[in-house]
């Protein structure tokens, strides 16, 4: 695949690195249309079910999308904001897998036109494999997908110091991708922004793990006091 675009991308981001624009050293790199495949999914939920404490499918294939959505979304979400489109389109995408298996990064050619369009189209598939390897149904996986939507634009805003105007980005982008997908919303507190969160990503149900600091199955006072002390 031809790395061109996606590299002037990145030298526009700081630390485009640590946001999955750059794949690491000896990665595993396979296509993503690997994601829509049900059971390539489900084997690697199997895989992932002794390190992670869980024999639950349909909490394993909850983690799972809160990874992949994110990677998944990063090159076409920071070709928007950086000025070089790029494309969503599963065909046009690779994947670089951890050796636990868990995705890392992503790099993604030169994108078409309709990047709604091919976002949704994306999305629909991998959820559509998702929810059948986790033997669950699609509505959660697409309010994950919202939220990693609006997380990514408002890490890419952090980095290019204008978390305004990018995470304006966030309900046009979604409104053109369309229904099922919930409209993304943020929360300003204490002088920063946050995600306002449509989905649990379930982390709490693995052994060990409390429930994230903006999870919405948080009492909503709790919560804002909790994001007080990030925005300190």
């Amino acid at each position: 695949m031809n790395q061109a675009p996606q590299a002037v991308v990145a030298a526009r981001i700081p630390g485009a690195a640590a946001l999955g624009l750059v794949p690491p050293p000896a990665a595993e790199v396979v296509p993503a249309t690997v994601l829509a495949d049900p059971a390539w999914t489900a084997a690697r939920l199997v895989s992932r079910a002794r390190r992670q404490g869980s024999a639950d499918r349909r909490v394993l294939a909850t983690v799972w999308w809160y990874s992949a959505s994110t990677v998944l979304l990063t090159p076409p979400l920071a070709g928007l904001v950086a000025g070089v489109p790029l494309s969503g389109r599963l065909e046009d995408i690779s994947i670089s897998l951890l050796p636990g298996g868990l995705p890392a990064a992503a790099v993604a050619a030169a994108g078409g036109k309709d990047l709604a369009g091919d976002v949704r189209d994306s999305l629909a598939a991998v959820i559509t494999a998702v929810a059948e390897a986790g033997r669950m149904r699609e509505r959660p996986l697409w309010a994950i997908a919202t939220d990693s939507l609006a997380n990514q634009l408002l890490t890419l805003g952090r980095a290019l110091g204008d978390v305004r105007a990018v995470t304006a980005e966030a309900r046009p982008l979604a409104a053109a991708i369309g229904a099922p997908l919930p409209e993304p919303r943020y929360v300003d507190v204490a002088g920063a922004r946050f995600t306002r969160r449509a989905s649990c990503c379930l982390m709490y149900l693995l052994p060990g793990q409390p429930l994230c600091t903006s999870c919405p199955r948080r009492a909503p006072a709790e919560r804002q006091i909790l994001l007080e002390g990030l925005g300190l």
